[in-house]
């Protein structure tokens, strides 16, 4: 397909959505890791771009999306949530749907010296040349990311300067529940869950097409706004006070709402996917298939913004589990299934479920692993079942607080004795290593709440030799930094300075290493507290933080969310200069408490808690006042269930997991006669085996 010179350093084919894999093709021996561009992954899609056919005019009508994690290739190809939005939208004939990833900087210089754009990985077609350029944030340093992405792509930065050929840019993910330190740069944010909400969104878009591009850019981002789930910053003024608070963000188009809903699904079985999992070509963070076992939470932890925005707490049946596993493993011939959610073992039959599982796949090598456990949710008995002919590597639990007073200002209903009882359990049964995660800088905090982690850990140690009678007793202490969240009771919470909490952290490892019993049984991990100032002021920042995070990326800023990319002093610096005049500055954001009354720059995104609830358990939480968890005890009216239309949905369902196959036949035979079904004969194979330390997916 001939190429053309369209600018100055930028090559655009003649036909749009054509690929540039013979231009590209060259430029993979100079970069790094090169197979990571190279797309073609087991279970990959590329569709032919007029899939969805013409209008009797001519109207193209096929609604093609560029979905990106802002990250490199190998932490953004697992996401569960860009697979299940690449599926839901190429299950659709008149839809397509391709992935693309931030690139190292080997490959940005090569792809700029080539005048080549940013392309995806599955059909290596020009990302401008799409409808919609999809973006899931699930951490705020990945900002800097998309700015890059945008401008190698040939897209204006900042949404106003864009024309009728550009895409629509679409915020999604966890950050989008405060996009208004992207609002420069983004055209919309889908807001929750985003299953049902793209499919909207196509079908608007569509629509619109057929319709004759009513309005142009314009008119679709009006359609879009007007749905009520749809964010459009351009659609909204914002007033600031002379104080430098927000005064008032409004409406400027009618039918525009006041307040913009987050989407929720409710039927997680009518959702199953991803039915066929990506299989990536190179090496990745997760080597895995996953299951979404429930979404949500209501175990009220006042510092996790998860569990307060995707309320409520809706299960997938155990048998939907189990038929996503099924077909998952037939899918992408992957030996180990991680089953997920904010806390996994609060599934209403994770006995059942996982009991199931490992029945079922009992004599071949599938292996499962859990996320990290509440100290209060595991059990001995049940971990052992799993781990039956099979390896038992550490355990993960995260007490978060050191102190028991700190844990009540948290809403960690978790006391010393019950993580001493839990630990002592797992040790007697034979694990030789658990890993404890705490956080530092939590509200109210004082030195001598994080010091007492040091004590626990100790404690943790002396137990676990107690109850094994051995010496080769481990425990890891992983400290991060708090970081306040939007639509959570401590978003108006001041942060610790990063001097402050490298200060406590030395404390707390001085009084680790200093004691000749314990100290050398026990790991230290922690992050320094620069990185988590920037998250910040990223995560309550308004508009005027986006002219930081333009200057940030202008002076080279990439990949924040790696430490050997990060820069403290950049930011630092640029925000200096991007702030001045404004009145405000790093500290304003990030270490200020803020007032009940203040406008929040997200007050306008309605999470469907209760902004009174929220301020009234942030009072709870600094009388140590601890609330209960809804599932199981009346509602505490946070709002959430009557405002968006919606229940918690747990089981049980009574239902069980009948075997597939198993490895001996007679036992096969028992077991069918049992259930009354045929019987199968499966493959040899060490067993089952299990994980719990895998903390990374809590």
């Amino acid at each position: 397909m001939p190429i053309t010179q369209n600018a100055p350093g930028a090559l655009r084919h003649e036909t749009p959505g054509a690929s540039y894999y013979e231009a590209l093709e060259p430029l993979l021996e100079r970069v790094s890791k090169p197979i990571q561009y190279v797309g073609g992954e087991l279970n990959s899609t590329v569709k032919d771009w007029h899939c969805g056919g013409h209008g009797p005019s001519g109207e193209d009508l096929t609604v093609r999306w560029a979905l990106m994690y802002p990250d490199a290739y190998e932490v953004g190809v697992p996401n569960q949530g860009m697979m299940i939005l690449y599926e839901v939208l190429n299950e659709q004939p008149f839809a397509l749907a391709e992935r693309t990833y931030s690139v190292w900087a080997d490959m940005e210089e090569q792809l700029r010296a080539a005048g080549l754009p940013q392309l995806t990985v599955d059909g290596h077609r020009a990302v401008r040349d799409f409808d919609l350029f999809g973006i899931s944030f699930s951490t705020e340093l990945g900002y800097t990311n998309l700015l890059a992405a945008l401008d190698l792509a040939g897209i204006p930065l900042h949404a106003a300067d864009r024309g009728e050929d550009d895409p629509i840019v679409v915020m999604g993910g966890h950050a989008s529940f405060n996009p208004e330190p992207m609002a420069d740069f983004v055209d919309c944010a889908i807001v929750g869950d985003g299953e049902e909400a793209v499919l909207r969104a196509t079908e608007l878009v569509r629509a619109w097409k057929a319709a004759g591009r009513p309005g142009g850019r314009d008119g679709i981002l009006l359609r879009l706004a007007q749905t009520g789930g749809v964010y459009v910053p351009s659609l909204y003024a914002v007033t600031y006070g002379p104080d430098g608070q927000i005064e008032a963000v409004t409406p400027t188009a009618p039918g525009v709402p006041e307040r913009v809903s987050k989407h929720t699904v409710m039927d997680l079985d009518a959702w199953p996917y991803p039915k066929q999992p990506l299989v990536p070509l190179a090496e990745s963070v997760h080597e895995r298939m996953s299951v979404e076992i429930f979404r949500g939470c209501t175990r009220g932890c006042r510092f996790c913004q998860a569990g307060m925005i995707t309320r409520p707490v809706r299960e997938r049946s155990i048998t939907g589990i189990g038929e996503m596993v099924e077909r998952g493993l037939a899918a992408t011939g992957f030996e180990e299934v991680g089953l997920l959610s904010l806390s996994s073992a609060d599934h209403t039959e994770i006995g059942d479920i996982t009991r199931g599982l490992a029945d079922r796949y009992e004599g071949t090598q599938t292996g499962l692993s859990l996320p990290s456990t509440r100290v209060d949710a595991f059990n001995i008995d049940l971990a052992n079942e799993l781990t039956r002919n099979g390896r038992r590597s550490g355990l993960t639990f995260a007490p978060e607080g050191g102190s028991e007073r700190i844990r009540k200002v948290i809403n960690k209903m978790v006391t010393e004795e019950d993580l001493i009882k839990t630990v002592a359990a797992a040790y007697g049964a034979g694990w030789r290593q658990v890993k404890l995660y705490f956080m530092c800088g939590l509200p109210t905090e004082t030195d001598e709440d994080v010091l007492q982690i040091a004590e626990l850990a100790k404690r943790v140690i002396e137990t676990g030799r107690q109850v094994s009678g051995r010496k080769d007793i481990r425990c890891t202490v992983s400290i991060g930094g708090f970081v306040p969240k939007a639509h959570t009771p401590f978003q108006w919470a001041s942060q610790l300075s990063p001097e402050d909490t490298d200060a406590r952290l030395a404390k707390l490892r001085e009084s680790i290493r200093s004691d000749k019993r314990f100290g050398s049984s026990i790991g230290f991990r922690y992050h320094d507290g620069e990185p988590g100032q920037v998250e910040g002021l990223l995560s309550r920042g308004d508009r005027r933080v986006g002219r930081v995070i333009e200057a940030v990326y202008r002076d080279g800023g990439r990949m924040d969310g790696w430490s050997e990319h990060f820069s403290y002093d950049r930011w630092m610096r640029c925000a200096d200069v991007a702030l001045a005049g404004t009145g405000v500055d790093v500290g304003w954001y990030t270490q200020r408490e803020r007032d009940e009354d203040e406008v929040l720059p997200w007050d306008h995104i309605d999470s469907g808690l209760d902004k009174q609830w929220l301020w009234d358990d942030w009072q709870d939480a600094l009388n140590l006042n601890e609330v209960d968890d809804c599932r199981w005890t009346p509602c505490f009216e946070c709002g959430v269930c009557p405002q968006m239309g919606t229940t918690i949905e747990t089981g049980p369902t009574g239902r069980k997991l009948l075997p597939l196959s198993v490895a001996n036949p007679g036992t096969a035979a028992l077991r069918a006669a049992s259930v009354g079904v045929p019987s199968a004969v499966g493959g040899e194979g060490a067993g089952m085996r299990v994980s719990t330390d895998d903390g990374s997916d809590a």
